[in-house]
């Protein structure tokens, strides 16, 4: 690969100590990131307070400084860069502790590559602005920036009446909300119920058939994609 290419891919620390994972990793990353590979904690630690990484995976348990050591002093540092923390202990408790030291996410061995490479699209967004999302199915959706995106087709940005619907709706996945409900917290005044069958529409189209479900005699609720 040119020099030109390396440049313009962003760019990772991975740390990770298994002399077997860590090599396949680089190999799989490289499709996507630039990769620098560490196995000590410490080592990793002083490489990435130069802040020249625009994402990071860490392993949880590391010679020298463990995972978690490393996310809480980064945090306290100042370094923003956003973090995956990766490891074999999966209790709530483990992610808990992960989450609260400073990491955007929490992935649990053994992995999928497709699933790794989504968990860091979706903290890269967030760091660069796209804010939190919500996760509809397969899609992530962002309320504050009105993007949508799928797993197969890419970033599409939503109307304010699109994303105050879907956001409605995904922020309460488990309601069936009536069109009257729909029509006083999305729309407004003037609006008919033949509005929200519109808009309903105009989602689907956009994204996919079965992201708001139907439920007859009633209204609609998030769909089970």
């Amino acid at each position: 690969m040119s020099t030109t290419e390396t440049t313009t891919r962003p760019r990772l620390l991975l740390v990770e100590d298994d002399p077997q994972l860590g090599p396949l990793m680089v190999r799989v990353l490289e499709e996507v990131y630039d990769v620098t590979l560490h196995s000590d904690g410490g080592v990793a630690l002083d490489a990435a307070q130069d802040g020249r990484f625009e994402v990071m995976i860490v392993d949880r348990r590391l010679p020298t400084v463990d995972g978690i050591s490393i996310v809480e002093t980064l945090r306290r540092s100042g370094v923003h860069t956003p973090m995956l923390i990766l490891t074999a202990l999966g209790s709530i408790q483990d992610k808990v502790r992960g989450l609260d030291a400073g990491a955007n996410d929490y992935l649990v061995k053994p992995f999928e590559f497709d699933e790794l490479f989504a968990r860091l699209r979706a903290i890269r967004r967030v760091s660069n602005g796209e804010g939190p999302f919500v996760r509809v199915g397969e899609w992530e959706f962002y309320p504050d920036s009105r993007a949508i995106y799928s797993p197969y087709d890419g970033r599409t940005i939503l109307t304010d009446r699109e994303s105050e619907l879907l956001k409605l709706l995904a922020v309460h996945p488990d309601k069936t909300f009536t069109r009257d409900e729909i029509l006083r917290t999305v729309f407004t005044t003037g609006d008919t119920p033949g509005t929200v069958d519109t808009y309903v529409h105009y989602l689907r189209r956009k994204t996919d058939a079965d992201i708001i479900t139907t439920v007859r005699g009633r209204g609609y609720r998030l769909g089970q994609l």
